[in-house]
């Protein structure tokens, strides 16, 4: 049976792999599952499936709620984002569009099971990252704006979890994920790998603290672009940030439980993201949940995620930059980062619930809004023309999963 499941999971994972999700903390999701996403994306230090263990601390598995049991989930997230731009020329009318975005899924997969009484493994297949737009045949194409991006990042992550007592326990998950970028000239696909460490210890009963470490990923696109305007397609890495976390948990029965995470992206270091003069970003997430009865789990949460793409004033569109070695026009770079990924959402709110179907399935539904956000930046086109380009965001999302023990 566990077989037949993880090779369900890939299967399932692959044929969903083409959906894009629209991500909310940079271009990363705020958690992974209804049951974290709708407790603000908190996890490190008590979450509360497979799923959400795998994703934000391997070292959860061992502590979970479906402890001692294995644990099986299917989760899917639909995204439904709203953005749209603008281009304002020589302080004249601004044209703007609203990009041609749908309703998005973004599958989920993930099972834990025990070796022994100290010792458990896992593993989860999930949509992590997602960003792009797409203005095509719009005033906004019309000013040589960049028109269209697609970033799409699927993680595989096998997991370990060891209880070196009944205090502490230690995991580690290796990820293997497979990146997709397209810039309007086709989809360029790769692989990329890396790891997470992560430790969790119960001060007492009620309070549990955890850390987390993730590597970064580097994946490198091929023949993306024509960035220097030369005639031939050019490369672009992208490499997911060194992500640091910590968690904390009070919990003093089972009916009742809050989390607060607190987590530090990397992107200024990161390639690709630096060259999109990205800033280092922090996250804060809390979140609780409370059983009125037996059967059924309440979930609030909220998110903020500081803005990490710096605006710019005063660029000179008539001149370049280096973007991974090759001279860029400063006002295509300008729109690649301003128009092309509008990464800005900041301010997050979280609701939803779980219910107990049987003694060993539960279902879990739960929504997130993210409120509008805007950015902008000011300087020259080619031709020294004064320009605005500016992007707004907001974001709902319906959250969906059952779980089942075994």
């Amino acid at each position: 049976m566990k077989k037949f499941l993880v090779t369900s999971m890939f299967c399932c994972a692959a044929m969903l792999l083409p959906c894009l999700s629209y991500a909310t903390n940079g271009d990363n999701l705020i958690g992974v599952g209804p049951v974290s996403r709708a407790m603000g994306g908190t996890g490190i230090a008590a979450p509360q499936d497979a799923i959400s263990a795998t994703f934000s601390n391997p070292a959860a598995m061992n502590v979970g709620p479906y402890c001692p049991e294995s644990q099986f989930d299917f989760a899917s997230t639909f995204f439904a984002p709203k953005i749209d731009a603008k281009v304002t020329i020589n302080n004249g009318t601004p044209l703007t569009a609203d990009s041609d975005q749908k309703v998005y899924m973004v599958p989920a997969f993930g099972i834990s099971t025990p070796i022994n009484d100290k010792m458990r493994v896992g593993l989860a297949a999930y949509g992590v990252t997602g960003l792009g737009v797409d203005y095509r045949d719009t005033d906004i194409a019309n000013t040589g704006a960049v028109d269209s991006t697609q970033l799409m990042i699927l993680k595989f992550a096998p997991t370990f979890a060891y209880q070196i007592n009944e205090k502490l326990s230690v995991g580690f998950a290796a990820h293997l994920v497979n990146s997709a970028l397209d810039l309007d000239n086709g989809t360029s696909g790769n692989y990329g790998f890396g790891g997470q460490l992560g430790a969790i210890y119960q001060l007492t009963n009620a309070f549990s603290i955890g850390a987390t470490y993730m590597s970064p990923i580097n994946a490198d696109h091929q023949n993306v672009y024509d960035l220097d305007g030369d005639g031939t397609m050019d490369d672009f890495a992208l490499e997911a940030p060194q992500t640091l976390g910590f968690g904390v948990s009070y919990s003093p029965s089972d009916r009742f439980l809050v989390a607060l995470d607190a987590k530090w992206l990397n992107w200024s270091d990161a390639k690709g993201y630096d060259d999109l003069d990205w800033d280092d970003q922090y996250v804060i997430a809390i979140g609780g949940q409370f059983k009125p009865t037996a059967k059924l789990i309440l979930r609030l949460g909220y998110n903020y995620a500081e803005n990490q793409l710096k605006e710019h004033s005063n660029f000179d569109g008539t001149t370049t930059v280096k973007i991974q070695g090759k001279s860029v026009n400063a006002y295509g770079y300008e729109t690649l980062r301003i128009i092309g990924f509008p990464a800005i959402s900041e301010h997050h709110i979280t609701v939803g619930l779980g219910y107990q179907i049987t003694e060993t399935v539960n279902i879990n539904l739960g929504y997130m809004h993210a409120f509008d956000s805007s950015v902008k930046s000011s300087g020259t086109m080619p031709d020294g023309t004064p320009v605005e380009l500016e992007s707004n965001l907001s974001e709902d999302a319906v959250d969906f999963s059952l779980a089942w023990q075994f």
